[in-house]
């Protein structure tokens, strides 16, 4: 078919054949064939789509009838499944989820790294695909109308900053539903000015909320411009009153024209700034900006399966790169020998020692600085190196010190397949370093990211 019957508006009847790694169904068009992406859809789903953005070999489309439902089609558990960005794949059968997501990791090793027949492992699924989430932090809005400004709380559309308003998520650990409601009617009673992203006014912009799944312990923090909020310690008081799990109350300072939703300074209003967590047997401190996982119990057994395949023996010396606040540093040190940490972030590293004397752990050290400089000096000898990270992957300078370093077992912990490709594809370069088992895990039910573990031992030198 020519171009002229390729063009945006256009209606188009289609099966979806794949899911693509943002989630979106993929569909096959036309002749030459050309790729039309349709969210909210299934592998199987036979529908037409309005094609909403056309580019010469591809389209992305708006599901406009469903035809005939693909069998790994469900009924989503939201009711605004469709409309919010938050969750991608919940009309996904959850089984075909995880063989979404193995694939997806497959291919991407395969495209990116090089690799022939990766030894990828079936995904380890979650206990439960719902009501996992330790921590949300909700953007906020004000929606004008004749009698005054209502205060609106949820996720954003896929490809917008179109708000859908929620009271209650399906993901997100049940003890923030109440929350989420009642909280936004306190904050509209106050008249507390909403933050509008386009004009750069107003104060408060988002609202945070974390728990510990195994103490039960709530944190609530409001992100805003400054601390100009009319009685606030009031009202802080009446939330700690009406909900009894409620530890604090924080303000935390973001005066940016930024997507990022943290800013560097918080204070506690009231209680305490951090909530309790049991973890691996150990008791940590977690903060409102602290980064831990969002599936805890997924977060224990991906440790369980690190400290089975390693089989540690006691005389070990692990070296932790990216240990935030020690999450997987401390349940490590009680299994070996010594333990070192490093992280770039001092206020992870301050409570990373902080969560290790609460534990009574005394063969571990944490160094602050970036990954890159410590290693470039570092003066021992790992017999493990444990890398976990953020999703831009490691610097070349890593693996460049990785490769002088040369540790028996390099161990890499991974939330963007992309960028671990491309890193086990340095390593693998170098001929050094030989990928054995990647197991997936998966962290984030109900949407298309996935988490995943390789582990690379050191070929043996004839």
């Amino acid at each position: 078919m020519s171009d002229l019957h390729w063009k945006q508006g256009q209606l188009v009847e289609v099966t979806i054949a794949d899911l693509s790694p943002t989630g979106d169904g993929v569909a096959r068009w036309g002749s030459p064939q050309r790729v039309v992406f349709v969210p909210n859809t299934v592998p199987g789903d036979r529908l037409k789509a309005r094609l909403v953005r056309v580019k010469p070999s591809y389209a992305h489309g708006q599901l406009q009838e469903l035809i005939a439902p693909s069998d790994h089609r469900v009924r989503p558990p939201c009711i605004v499944a469709d409309k919010c960005g938050g969750c991608q794949w919940q009309p996904v059968e959850y089984a075909f989820q995880l063989q979404a997501k193995r694939q997806q990791i497959t291919q991407v090793l395969e495209r990116i790294g090089k690799l022939d027949h990766p030894p990828v492992e079936p995904v380890l699924p979650a206990l439960s695909p719902l009501a996992y989430r330790n921590k949300v932090t909700y953007p906020l809005r004000g929606k004008h109308n004749a009698a005054q400004v209502a205060v609106q709380a949820g996720y954003y559309r896929k490809g917008s900053h179109r708000l859908v308003n929620l009271n209650q998520c399906p993901v997100q650990d049940p003890a923030f539903n109440p929350l989420l409601a009642e909280v936004k009617q306190d904050i509209q009673r106050q008249g507390w000015p909403i933050y509008d992203e386009q004009t750069h006014r107003g104060q408060v912009r988002h609202l945070a909320l974390r728990v510990g799944r195994r103490t039960g312990e709530l944190l609530m923090t409001l992100v805003v411009c400054d601390r100009n909020l009319p009685h606030l310690a009031e009202q802080a008081q009446v939330w700690m009153e009406r909900y009894p799990q409620l530890v604090g109350v924080c303000l935390n300072f973001n005066t940016h024209r930024t997507n990022r939703i943290f800013g560097p300074q918080t204070e506690c209003i009231i209680g305490q700034p951090y909530i309790h967590e049991e973890f691996a047997g150990l008791r940590f401190q977690i903060r409102a900006d602290t980064f831990f996982q969002v599936y805890t119990e997924q977060a224990e057994a991906l440790l369980e399966m690190v400290m089975g395949q390693l089989a540690f023996q006691g005389h070990e010396l692990v070296l932790d790169a990216y240990c935030g606040i020690g999450t997987l540093t401390l349940p490590i040190a009680r299994r070996v020998r010594q333990v070192v940490g490093l992280e770039r972030q001092p206020a992870a590293v301050e409570l990373a020692r902080t969560n290790a004397a609460l534990n009574g752990i005394g063969n571990v050290t944490f160094e602050v600085g970036a990954v890159e400089s410590q290693l470039a000096t570092l003066e021992l000898q790992p017999d493990v190196v444990l890398l976990d990270p953020p999703r831009k992957g490691c610097t070349e300078g890593v693996i460049e010190h990785l490769l002088e370093l040369q540790p028996a077992q390099i161990v890499y912990v991974s939330c963007h397949p992309a960028t671990l490709a491309r890193d086990l594809q340095r390593l693998g370069h170098s001929h050094l370093y030989q990928l054995h088992r990647v197991q997936p895990v998966d962290f984030f039910p109900q949407t298309a990211h996935v988490e995943c573990v390789a582990f690379l031992r050191r070929i043996p030198t004839s």
